[in-house]
């Protein structure tokens, strides 16, 4: 079957989908991208996009910080996503790479003076991790890039050279990947997704401002939380929190939402997925293959 792609207004086979060399993009890692998740209900026969206006407001704000034209509105971006993931008809779970990036070919990294280009691709995809039970991670070596360097808050291409020195180092020390701090010392995010810890029956996550890219899958999280009954606190946190933490889990549109169970060789709580943490997982997953009637807003039925 071709698998097709979209790039600067066309519905192309992945084949014929090619940049030239000297793309500014490629040269320089000035793009701003999004990951979404579309889940293959197989008892329904149905496929479902989740939150994908979300992600394209969040693309469109990534633009701004980087003085780039999104080129199409959200809503138009959700339309060709939808055509696309219609002519790639998958029968399984899919994923979706949106990027605007500056299709410049010439030397030289000013942002000005610089046309952009949009491509779109999706590909089947399972799981970002490979195993069931929860992960057994470190705190990196390396920091979280700053807001007034690279900021987190846009989801740019070139700031992931700062994610693979994180996640390379964690897996050559044994680990499934790591837990990113800022440069004052506290927690922020884990390598490529965001990170809550539990103490009881309270949810604490790092704030919004604490170089993070902010995450729709965490604002799901928190919204999940609460509807169960759940507290959850935005703050700072300490790195010897990790270690007296009853639970703890990833959650990103990769990750999804993934148990914590082991920091810097120490169990996290029993060691074990936590209950709070099964019960937001079970949520989550129920949700975004449409077997529930709550937050269809967040699902766009694709076929």
């Amino acid at each position: 079957m071709t698998e097709f792609y979209f790039l600067n207004g066309e519905y192309v086979p992945a084949a014929e989908a090619v940049l030239p060399v000297r793309t500014h993009a490629f040269l320089y890692g000035t793009s701003v991208f999004e990951g979404i998740r579309a889940y293959y209900n197989q008892k329904q026969d149905k496929m479902y996009a989740f939150r994908m206006k979300e992600h394209f407001e969040r693309m469109h704000n990534s633009c701004k910080i980087m003085f780039m034209d999104p080129k199409y509105s959200i809503e138009e971006y959700c339309n060709i996503t939808k055509d696309l993931l219609i002519k790639n008809n998958y029968r399984t779970d899919a994923y979706i790479r949106p990027t605007v990036f500056k299709a410049a070919q010439k030397v030289g990294p000013s942002l000005l003076d610089n046309p952009d280009g949009v491509l779109i691709f999706t590909t089947a995809l399972g799981s970002y991790f490979t195993k069931d039970e929860g992960l057994s991670v470190c705190v990196s070596s390396w920091d979280r890039l700053e807001d007034n360097t690279i900021p987190p808050r846009a989801k740019i291409s070139g700031a992931y050279a700062n994610t693979a020195l994180i996640v390379t180092e964690a897996k050559l020390a044994g680990f499934d990947d790591a837990i990113v701090l800022s440069n004052d010392g506290h927690v922020a995010e884990g390598s490529a997704m965001n990170f809550f810890l539990v103490k009881g029956d309270t949810l604490i996550t790092s704030k919004e401002t604490s170089n993070i890219l902010v995450g729709v899958t965490r604002n799901t999280v928190i919204e999940l939380a609460q509807e169960l009954g759940l507290k959850v606190v935005e703050r700072d946190i300490d790195r010897t929190e990790l270690y007296v933490a009853d639970e703890a889990f990833y959650c990103g549109t990769g990750a999804q939402v993934m148990p914590v169970t082991k920091i810097d060789n120490r169990p996290v709580g029993t060691g074990s997925t936590g209950k709070n943490t099964e019960k937001i997982q079970k949520l989550y997953f129920d949700l975004v293959r449409g077997e529930l009637d709550i937050h269809r807003e967040w699902l766009t039925e694709i076929y």
